[in-house]
């Protein structure tokens, strides 16, 4: 059994969502969003890094995935995405937790089955996968997509080291 805390970073919303996964099995524990309503990034970036912090002390996971960053069209939007996932990171490192990066194709393709997909798939996916009541809000549904393809790709890394993967025509099943 293991807990799992997936971020979804950003410098005024970061998503945080936490599951549970024993075996092939995932429950849902907590998700949300940490919202950064100041103008300065510095002061952003440390609300990131305590609201991060807190949530580790709350829910104390066993390992941290967080969603790559991509290249978007505004470099200056890109920059400050990476600088909340270096505070993300390093209230993760600070309490000794592994730390996993998956980017949003992958994400996406592993929730989805479309690396394209859009938010509302994502949403919709996760709420079916955690057996949810409602659609998480969109920033919280992110963060858990990133945990749920952290238990995915951990499972078939244990699959396959122990010798349990079974391929047919190609497929992992």
């Amino acid at each position: 059994m293991s807990i799992i805390l997936g971020i979804d970073p950003g410098s005024r919303i970061t998503g945080y969502g936490v599951i549970r996964q024993q075996g092939r099995q995932l429950e849902y524990i907590g998700s949300g969003c940490i919202r950064t309503a100041v103008d300065d990034l510095p002061t952003r970036l440390k609300l990131v890094y305590a609201g991060v912090s807190e949530i580790i002390t709350q829910f104390n996971p066993d390992c941290f995935a967080i969603e790559q960053v991509f290249m978007a069209k505004n470099a200056d939007s890109a920059l400050k995405l990476g600088q909340a996932r270096g505070a993300a990171i390093v209230a993760a490192v600070n309490r000794d937790l592994p730390v996993f990066e998956y980017a949003a194709r992958q994400i996406k393709q592993t929730v989805v089955g479309n690396g394209g997909a859009e938010k509302a798939q994502v949403q919709h996916m996760v709420r079916s996968l955690l057996k949810l009541p409602a659609n998480p809000q969109a920033d919280a549904a992110d963060a858990l997509a990133v945990a749920i393809t952290h238990c995915h790709v951990s499972q078939n890394a244990l699959r396959i080291s122990s010798g349990r993967l079974n391929l047919a025509r190609g497929r992992l099943r």
